[in-house]
């Protein structure tokens, strides 16, 4: 063969590849468009799943947030109630204390008789004492112990040969405690 029909059968061929690579390469962009078209679907099915996974954690929240407000409102609500009577139980401990004086004066108005009224406030006043103490209500014990401001409200001073200086000697008005709190300290005379 000569080198022109060598050079010929050259061409052909690579005429005849450049066709085959042509078509390789067509059938490629179209397996390839294909490829990237169901790319392209399922990232849209992706979205549109973490879409609704979003719009259902939205909901969630407002929900969860609605719920809390609704919590918030109703302890503030049951607080105040709380705080409002809160004393109910006291008052209605008390009741029959005050029923009994009405009966107590009632029955001295119609009678005359002191000395059972002295026994009936007496017998009263133990009656608010147990109710007090029931509650927490503790009377302080003041003479001769040494004066303490946080207890105490001292009102004078006086001298004595009995107690040392700083001794409660007198006092003049009781202190109470509520618990473990003073809720009157005790007006009390002190030794100078």
């Amino acid at each position: 063969m000569s080198t022109k029909e060598q050079n010929n059968e050259f061409v052909d061929l690579d005429e005849n590849t450049h066709e085959e690579a042509i078509e390789t390469t067509l059938g490629e962009e179209e397996t390839t468009s294909a490829q990237t078209d169901d790319t392209v679907q399922a990232e849209d099915a992706g979205v549109e799943q973490l879409s609704k996974q979003l719009d259902e954690a939205n909901t969630k929240l407002l929900r969860v947030q609605a719920d809390y407000d609704n919590f918030r409102k109703r302890t503030q609500k049951e607080k105040e109630e709380l705080a409002k009577y809160a004393s109910a139980k006291l008052v209605e401990n008390l009741l029959p204390a005050i029923d009994n004086f009405d009966r107590a004066l009632a029955a001295s108005a119609a009678s005359g008789d002191y000395e059972a009224l002295a026994k009936g406030l007496e017998m009263i006043y133990r009656q608010l004492q147990g109710t007090m103490e029931a509650e927490g209500l503790i009377t302080m014990e003041a003479v001769g112990t040494p004066f303490n401001p946080e207890f105490h409200q001292a009102v004078m001073t006086v001298e004595t040969d009995e107690y040392e200086d700083g001794i409660v000697v007198e006092e003049l008005q009781k202190g109470y405690m509520l618990k473990d709190k003073v809720i009157r300290p005790a007006m009390v005379k002190v030794s100078g």
